[in-house]
């Protein structure tokens, strides 16, 4: 199920936020910290999570702790659904 989120997640955000479809993302990779991901960016992944997952974000999950990486964001979602 973990795999299966990741997976899903990353397909978004090589399509739909960095439009770069083929760049690979490691799930360990830090999302805001590195800059791959930016605060406007941000809030678009997470209605994208609460809409492709039903698992809700609270406006205080969204931070580089919480949001730091694949990993961590897939058992965010384990844990909300």
């Amino acid at each position: 199920m973990k795999d299966e989120i990741i997976q899903k997640i990353t397909l978004f955000l090589q399509t739909q936020v960095l439009n770069e479809p083929g760049r690979p993302i490691d799930p360990h990779e830090s999302l805001l910290s590195s800059g791959l991901i930016d605060s406007f960016s941000l809030v678009d992944v997470a209605l994208f999570i609460e809409d492709s997952f039903h698992a809700k974000i609270k406006d205080t999950d969204l931070n580089p702790e919480t949001f730091d990486n694949l990993e961590e964001l897939a058992a965010l979602i384990i844990t909300r659904q």
